[in-house]
């Protein structure tokens, strides 16, 4: 599925023509646009041109050819049809994208284009010059989640239902305190891929077949930074990555954590809405069917499209995990280019379906509240041990509250009543009961947490709390 959108992607893009991507205002850029065939063949034509650049202002090649090839660095000189008669001829993907762009040159500048430069070189570039794009686009695809988490923090602040743990009924919170952890966990994650964007500017683009800049001659140092200063790219690190993937396995494996932490969330909106919680649900569209052949049904989408996500996307990871055990300076044996575009469109997919999910969640404060009561009042245990401790000892209030919660459950009696039965509690607690029973008093700083946690978010990207 996920090549057949890149396919159609490129088609889209070469019938608009073949400018069309760089005409694209950035915002309105997706990711697979920048794995097209269009883009990625562009991007060679420019990290070919930065070399160009490079090697003439070194005095490797003459100015005038360098001068040309940049000049010709469009994907207008290399018609994809005729890269496709080309490659079913030399069957080497490089070749035949030269062999064509170079019809459009001179022969001087035909004969130093690709001057002493590895194909592995050049392709690898154009994978960090992808990656680093993705992650922009995938940044600005979580941050505008990111707003909506926090604007449904902020509305259901105060909304009450019941924290659980292990399966069962522990705590009050309140619901925007659970999507304000959301929000929280997001914020880590675009923290985590801006730190990997540095790692992969920093990698380096052009040290020759084994690392040692051979071909490129004695200025290959001065060249290299040249060119990463063309593709706007950082001082490249000294040491040679090709051999040693671990970045680009680092790329994958927060790609792999951002989609957990989404899964996360799509789980727990699948459970919240079973038929026996319901505490939330997916709206949809009015003409959507939940199941063909029970009507009645509005089963979950988006929520379990995340669950999805959250397993695969990590398998992905671990094909490019297994790619750092490299061998020697150059192979590898599992196409980690590939995977790693598979798995960035993934995770752009992933991000729809969080931002649709999120968008159209449905809260149901009155079963929120419902199920608050579902226990009688056992929820509350905590709060009546803590009140009794000064009068009764803190040992004695919990094992006389432990029994008579153990006595209402068996028994299907009350809770409240059993409490003020008991000999021993029951006259302290009398004319406090009900305030000591009702949870929406017992919420903690579940409010205040919604507030530290906004603020220190909207701190974190520049931008000024709205509370």
């Amino acid at each position: 599925m996920l090549r057949v959108r890149a396919i159609l992607v490129a088609l889209a893009l070469l019938a608009g023509g073949l400018t069309a991507f760089a005409q694209t205002p950035a915002q309105n850029r997706s990711v697979a646009d920048l794995f097209s065939s269009a883009h990625r063949n562009q991007l060679v034509l420019d990290v070919e041109a930065a070399i160009a650049t490079a090697q003439a202002a070194e005095g490797v090649i003459p100015a005038a050819a360098a001068r040309e090839i940049r000049d010709r660095a469009d994907i207008r000189y290399t018609p994809q049809d005729e890269i496709d008669r080309e490659y079913a001829k030399v069957r080497h993907r490089m070749v035949a994208i030269l062999n064509v762009w170079k019809r459009s040159m001179s022969k001087t500048a035909a004969d130093h284009v690709h001057f002493g430069v590895t194909t592995v070189d050049v392709y690898d570039t154009v994978l960090l010059l992808q990656m680093r794009e993705s992650i922009g686009l995938l940044i600005r695809d979580m941050r505008a989640i990111e707003e909506e988490l926090l604007t449904l923090a902020e509305t259901h602040r105060d909304t009450p239902m019941i924290g659980r743990t292990l399966g069962q009924h522990a705590l009050p919170i309140t619901f925007g305190k659970k999507v304000a952890v959301w929000a929280a966990v997001n914020n880590r994650n675009i923290e985590r891929l801006e730190q990997v964007r540095v790692r992969i500017e920093s990698l380096g683009v052009l040290k020759g077949a084994v690392g040692t800049h051979l071909g490129l001659g004695e200025k290959g140092v001065e060249v290299e930074r040249r060119v990463a200063r063309e593709l706007g790219l950082r001082e490249p690190g000294p040491a040679d990555w090709h051999g040693a993937r671990d970045v680009i396995a680092e790329y994958a494996l927060v790609l792999a954590l951002n989609a957990k932490s989404y899964a996360a969330i799509g789980g727990e909106v699948f459970r919240l809405q079973m038929t026996d919680i319901d505490e939330v649900s997916e709206g949809r569209p009015a003409t959507a069917v939940g199941s063909s052949t029970l009507p009645h049904k509005q089963n979950p989408s988006r929520s379990e499209a995340l669950i999805h996500h959250g397993r695969t996307i990590p398998r992905l990871a671990e094909v490019l995990l297994d790619d750092v055990e490299n061998a020697f300076e150059r192979d590898n044996t599992s196409r980690p280019n590939e995977v790693a575009e598979e798995i960035t469109l993934a995770s752009a997919d992933m991000l729809d379906d969080a931002s649709v999910l999120i968008r159209r969640l449905d809260v149901n404060p009155a079963q929120m509240r419902a199920n608050l009561d579902r226990t009688g009042g056992m929820i509350m245990s905590q709060r009546i041990v803590l009140f009794l401790a000064d009068s009764v000892g803190r040992e004695v209030a919990e094992e006389r509250v432990r029994e008579a919660a153990l006595s209402a459950h068996e028994s299907g009696g009350d809770f409240r009543s059993t409490l003020l039965a008991d000999e021993v509690i029951g006259p302290h607690l009398a004319g406090k009961i009900d305030g000591l029973l009702d949870p929406e008093t017992y919420l903690g700083l579940s409010g205040l947490q919604v507030d530290r946690t906004v603020a220190q978010i909207r701190a974190s990207r520049g931008a000024k709390p709205t509370r």
